[in-house]
């Protein structure tokens, strides 16, 4: 066993904090907003940046719990009034376009055309995904 000799000081007890998934996914998602440093928000959270960079690869990975937090879906209600109020004779028929359909586990199923809008795709994929 080692001695403590006069005038040294005893080593620093090793203090490992354990965080819920919630605070991890929380420190996470702090580091995608534009312009801010993964460093930066390690420092403020008391965490070494290359742990942080583990729990960015988790997150993506849906490793760390829930990920439905990151975007809500809002429900949408179409009102027969709306469109019967519509003259339908005037819409000319669309045109056959070059299209995906995307198939997720459960039988969910997703058609995207060319005119997609690529933020809205990439969250309803998201949402699927979780």
């Amino acid at each position: 066993m080692s001695e403590v000799l006069e005038g040294e000081s005893k080593p620093a007890a090793s203090k490992r904090i354990h965080r819920s998934a919630a605070e991890k996914r929380r420190i996470v998602e702090a580091t995608f907003a534009p312009g801010i440093s993964i460093a930066r928000v390690a420092r403020e959270h008391g965490v070494n940046s290359n742990q942080v960079f583990q729990w960015r690869y988790e997150y993506r990975k849906g490793i760390l719990g829930d990920a439905k937090s990151r975007a809500k879906l809002l429900p949408v209600v179409v009102e027969d009034a709306a469109l019967s109020s519509v003259d339908t004779t005037a819409v000319p028929t669309p045109q056959k376009r070059a299209a995906i359909c995307v198939e997720f586990p459960g039988g969910i199923s997703v058609r995207v055309d060319c005119e997609t809008d690529l933020h809205l795709l990439r969250t309803v994929v998201e949402m699927l995904r979780s």
